[in-house]
């Protein structure tokens, strides 16, 4: 009876502290990210090739 009572009980506790953190208002809400100056990833090499060229 007590393994049970206790097996429920932080189940609930994680359940309900997992409930406030869902319905946080500022959860996800974030500024977007500032432009790069410079390109960078995969296509930089491509990217400087048409720079360059001044297309």
């Amino acid at each position: 009876m007590v393994d049970t009572f206790s097996i429920l009980l932080t189940h609930a506790l994680i359940a309900l502290a997992g409930w406030r953190i869902i319905h946080r208002d500022d959860l996800d809400r974030e500024d977007p990210p500032e432009q790069d100056a410079e390109p960078a990833g995969f296509n930089l090499r491509r990217n400087r090739q048409h720079r360059d060229q001044g297309s």
